[in-house]
């Protein structure tokens, strides 16, 4: 009877826990192959106790951002704007080459690889998540 009894117990602690927090990390930046074309950036966002949407990302070191996903149609690769991406409870988006990205518009020409840029997420619930993204060359392997 004691060992279910710790165990009741136990699980009653781990419940009192604090509840997830939405939270973004491993961003970075890649920095495009031609100066003047766009950069990319990737990171990941983990949901928190409740659902989230985000709307947009922005950062100083580019005049625009959008959020954009690169699709496979028939072997040819294409890449829309998204209007949003949603964020379940507990559950990893990741932003990678070939998927969901930020487009970075008008890089600034003073951003070079080996820096750290701050991207700045805004969510349709009125919360901003700011992450700082490392900056890499466009032919370096990404982080």
């Amino acid at each position: 009877m004691r060992p279910l009894v710790a165990m009741v117990l136990a699980l009653g602690l781990v419940a009192c826990g604090k509840p997830a927090e939405l939270h973004a990390d491993k961003a970075w930046i890649r920095l495009p192959a031609v100066p003047g074309r766009p950069a990319a950036a990737y990171l990941a966002i983990t949901g928190g106790a409740e659902k989230a949407t985000l709307l947009a990302v922005s950062t100083p070191v580019a005049l625009r951002a959008e959020l954009h996903e690169s699709m496979a149609h028939g072997g040819m690769m294409s890449m829309a704007a998204i209007p949003q991406v949603d964020v379940a409870p507990g559950v990893t988006v990741t932003f990678a080459p070939g998927g969901k990205h930020v487009m970075l518009f008008d890089v600034a020409p003073t951003l070079k690889p080996g820096a750290t840029a701050p991207l700045d997420l805004q969510f349709a619930e009125g919360r901003t998540l700011k992450v700082d993204a490392k900056v890499i060359g466009a032919g370096d392997p990404a982080p």
